[in-house]
């Protein structure tokens, strides 16, 4: 079978985009690209690219938008949200290129958008986007308080997959009933609960120490303290224990890193040591330091509580080691029980991970290892220059010459796979009803390649195309880092020639051609030898039978 699929494989046809670039896209928009005022000696295009990435979350915006708003196909929307549990669950975000809203993904997002701006402020400074960032936060936390309307409660989901996925259209359309779900103090979701108060945490600290806002900050403080002990409220359980709905949506399936993870984001937003201490507990109590290496993302936020620990608790020397093992683990394929791989464009690729989305774990990984790079002098170099890499690459550094960034260059995606932004109406033909996006979603992250290092920009293909608030959350921080360090220029910039374009029908990218041909080679010239060889053999067999019959 692997020899047969190998020489289906040969037929391939190598195609290349003939449009010109000097132009990001030939598409009708009605929003026009935003536009950043970096301070003077800051570079232009990190500055661009910070700017784009918060706008793309003004276009997530569910509820009442204000008079602010810069995306203008976007409308109010989802303004009866909660109304059948007599609530206002009105605001905060779509959670991806659909109508649902999600408390855990947006708690995650969150929280590492106010751990980038609490590290590199000065980044959002000298881009002149704090308060752009401030507003971000902001609309997300003002959703989750409203999530949260006592302490034994916490809404986790509005809308239903299986209505929502079924709908293609704008947010002037959007289908109901949009139910809500929630757990609470009997039907527990400790997960979901604890990423809630580290994101209500990080966003205090925020907005206490960076944004001279103490009395939103106590507003936030106050919540999160509540919400935390809703976390720890016992039975533990994870919340599609208690709320199925969500259950292959986003389900996580481990609690006990969550509680580390909003203790230690209490201890910094509070500095009350009870934090810190039940931090340490836990950190023990469920042998966390010797957890099986595996990527950080919204399911699971242990190599964070690693590095936050590291930084938060550096008397106690179990965080560090763990960081450092868990940041070597992902970062060398050849470290024992790796859980990653660099593809041959030098992505950083964990299988079973960046299948559906290859950008996420090669972003979280890499703010990761910047943020611990600051707290070790001895694995700084390391870690910045494996981020360093990553980053590049997924700014066109790469086979496919393509920034995975909507907007910023005419190489990057055109058919994110979001709803709103694609102008039609067909969920049976969302390839081609447009055939390309009528709204550039500017600033989105999207999936991204596959393991072949390949991209086909298709808008059905939502393990490459999908947008999702988490995708952009680390790219926050790691285009503030940029301008924080002065960095160079992205690739994108020298980036003239059109991005390569590969048939999905034809097979692989021509950097795959000669690959495949010499493989082909080889086995072909493998079989031909072989069965010159068993001729041979057969020649001296019978040609030794016929002797001996002359002989009798």
């Amino acid at each position: 079978m692997r020899i047969a699929r190998i020489l289906s494989s040969c037929c391939i046809l190598v195609l290349t985009v003939t449009s010109s670039i000097t132009s990001v896209h030939a598409q009708n928009t009605s929003s026009s690209a935003p536009t950043s005022s970096p301070q003077p000696g800051v570079n232009k295009n990190y500055a661009n690219l910070l700017t784009y990435s918060m706008w793309f979350y003004e276009a997530l915006r569910s509820g009442k938008l204000p008079s602010n708003n810069r995306v203008s196909w976007r409308h109010d929307s989802g303004l009866q949200d909660g109304q059948d549990h007599n609530v206002d669950l009105t605001g905060g975000y779509y959670d991806a290129g659909d109508y649902l809203k999600f408390t855990l993904p947006l708690a995650h997002s969150l929280a590492l958008i106010s751990w980038g701006g609490i590290e590199w402020y000065d980044g959002y400074t000298k881009a002149n986007q704090a308060s752009y960032l401030h507003d971000t936060v902001r609309w997300g936390t003002d959703w989750l308080m409203k999530a949260h309307p006592d302490s034994n409660t916490l809404y986790v989901q509005v809308g239903s997959g299986d209505i929502d996925n079924n709908y293609w259209g704008p947010d002037t359309g959007i289908p109901t009933p949009r139910p809500s779900y929630f757990i609470n103090n009997t039907a527990t979701g400790t997960d979901v609960a604890a990423m809630t108060a580290a994101a209500l945490a990080s966003a205090s600290y925020l907005f206490a120490n960076l944004a001279n806002d103490t009395n939103y900050a106590n507003q936030l403080s106050s919540a999160a303290q509540s919400v935390f002990a809703l976390a720890e409220t016992q039975p533990f359980h994870v919340y599609t224990d208690s709320v199925p709905a969500a259950d292959g949506l986003y389900q996580t399936n481990t609690y006990m890193p969550q509680l580390v993870y909003g203790a230690l984001w209490m201890y910094k937003a509070t500095g009350n040591s009870t934090y810190r201490d039940k931090a340490s507990n836990y950190f023990d109590q469920f042998s966390l330091g010797a957890s099986t290496v595996s990527p950080m993302d919204w399911s699971d936020p242990t190599g964070a509580v690693y590095v936050l620990g590291a930084e938060l608790d550096n008397s106690n020397t179990k965080y560090a080691t763990a960081a450092k093992r868990w940041l070597d683990t992902m970062t060398n394929p050849s470290a024992p029980k790796a859980p990653c791989v660099f593809t041959n464009g030098g992505m950083l690729w964990c299988d079973g991970y960046s299948n559906s989305n290859s950008m996420v774990p090669l972003q979280d990984t890499s703010l990761l290892a910047l943020l611990y790079s600051r707290l070790d002098s001895s694995k700084s170099q390391q870690y910045t220059d494996f981020a360093t890499k990553q980053i590049d690459y997924m700014l066109g550094n790469n086979y496919m010459l393509t920034p995975y960034v909507c907007g910023v260059h005419a190489n990057s995606p055109h058919n994110p796979h979001h709803a709103g932004a694609s102008g039609g109406t067909d969920i049976n033909n969302i390839n081609t009803s447009p055939a390309e996006e009528l709204h550039i979603l500017y600033g989105a992250i999207v999936g991204g390649p596959n393991k072949d290092d390949i991209f086909y920009d298709e808008r059905n293909d939502w393990s490459q195309t999908e947008v999702a608030l988490d995708y952009n959350a680390p790219f926050q921080g790691l285009m503030a880092y940029q301008i924080s360090t002065n960095a160079s220029d992205p690739p994108y910039v020298s980036i003239t020639d059109p991005r390569p374009y590969v048939s999905r029908s034809h097979g692989l990218a021509g950097w795959l051609i000669a690959v495949i041909v010499i493989v082909i080679l080889f086995i072909l010239a493998g079989i031909g030898y072989f069965a010159w060889l068993k001729r041979e053999a057969l020649r001296r067999r019978f040609g030794k039978n016929k002797e001996y019959a002359y002989a009798a």
